[in-house]
Formats: structure tokens, sequence, C-alpha cells
């Protein structure tokens, strides 16, 4: 679970605080496992400060605050504040941006990179498939994979995020594709033909992974460009 602290502190010398941060960067290069970092300063005091540092975990967290740059680094910024700086430990229960970034991943990896397998690490042990050209509309993970599989197998396709929208725990990409039918798909042998076309996909997501998706193409175009329906 992403894991985010909280730094608050009042200090008048905010450039050489400023410095102290871009010098611990350069102290843990390559080592630090702080992910984001974010220092902002109170429009209504100049002097109060605060920085948000993001990590993958808390474990991750722990490991980056036992660096020894961190403990010195740590001991000059509170030499340069007005009194002890608060610390607050979150654990990050939801994070539409963190969402947004696995639905790009599955699309980037699992379509267009062809790595079914990846699967397996964005998506929960429970995962729900809903698309009307699948087997069923309701299918878990593993038989997913085998019918996402068949899929890229016959097309070979490469997908096109062309918006993306997060709110709450709901991600809609709308997208454009494109491919040739080069395997075996519902009966039909390979036809060598270029095929295009758009979509929509929503998935619901828990604790940055895939929980369930809902997917919608033109099924009807697709047919028609491999011959197998009459325009």
């Amino acid at each position: 679970m992403t894991f985010v602290q909280v730094i608050d502190c009042k200090t008048s010398k905010s450039d050489e605080l400023n410095r102290l941060m871009d010098a611990w960067i350069e102290a843990t290069q390559g080592r630090r496992t702080a992910t984001h970092s974010i220092v902002g300063r109170d429009r209504a005091d100049a002097t109060h400060v605060v920085e948000i540092v993001e990590f993958p975990s808390y474990e991750e967290a722990q490991k980056n605050s036992h660096l020894p740059e961190t403990d010195r680094i740590f001991r000059e910024m509170v030499a340069l504040c007005d009194g002890e700086p608060s610390f607050t430990d979150l654990d990050v229960v939801r994070d539409e941006q963190l969402n947004k970034i696995t639905v790009r991943g599955f699309f980037d990896d699992v379509i267009n990179a062809r790595n079914i397998d990846a699967m397996d690490a964005m998506c929960t042990a429970g995962y729900r498939d809903h698309d009307p050209s699948l087997s069923s509309y309701d299918i878990g993970l593993a038989q997913a994979k085998i019918e996402n599989r068949q899929i890229v197998e016959a097309f070979e396709p490469e997908a096109t995020i062309e918006s993306l929208t997060a709110e709450g725990d709901l991600v809609c990409a709308r997208l454009s594709f494109r491919g040739r039918h080069v395997g075996a798909y519902q009966g039909l042998e390979p036809t060598g033909r270029q095929v295009s076309g758009t979509g929509h996909a929503t998935f619901r997501c828990e604790g940055g992974l895939l929980a369930e998706g809902w997917w919608n193409f033109d099924d009807l175009g697709l047919m028609q460009q491999l011959g197998a329906v009459e325009s």
C-alpha cells in the first residue's frame, strides 16, 4: 500500500531549507526509496512550509529513514526550523492518479507489449471482467487471461488511449486500436486483413489494483472489416 509522510514546519529560512532538500536528493541518489516529493508554502504565512513525500509502502519509507544521510539532513532541517517539525504518517486508501497509472500500464504492458501474465500483478485475485464479446459477460481473472491472449494472438493489436478519466475508484478509458487478423478468432481463420476501431473500457480499482472491468468495442465494425458480416 502506498505510504505518504507529511512534514509540517515553520521556518524563516525557506531558501536554505530548499537547498538542504537538494543536498539530500543528491546524497541519496540511487538509494532513497521516496518516489515523489512536493514542497508547498502557505500563502497566508510564508514561514509555514509543508513537504509531502510518497513511498511505495511504509516498509520502504522505513528503509529510507535508516539511511545515514536522512538522519543527518533531518538534524540540519530541525536547526533551520522555528521549533520541532511535525510528522503525519498516512496509508493511502484512494489515489485516483495511481489508478490511472495502473490502467495505462494495463494497455501498455498487457495489450501493446502482449504480456498477458502481467495481469497477475495488476489485478486483484477476485478480478471480474464484463465484455459482451467474450464467452460470458462475467468471467474471472484466469479466464480473462485466456480470452485476452486469444484476442492478442489473433490481431496483434496496438491500443491508443485517447482520453482517461478518473472519479473515485473508477477509471474510464476512451480507446482506439489497430491491428491485423493473423490468428483464428471466433471461428474465423486468419484473413491477414488490417483492422481498426474504437471502444471504451471502465475499471473499478481496489488498493491500486484492477478489481473489475467493463468493455465495449465496435464488434460489428470489426466483423465487417473481416468480411464476416456485410456492410
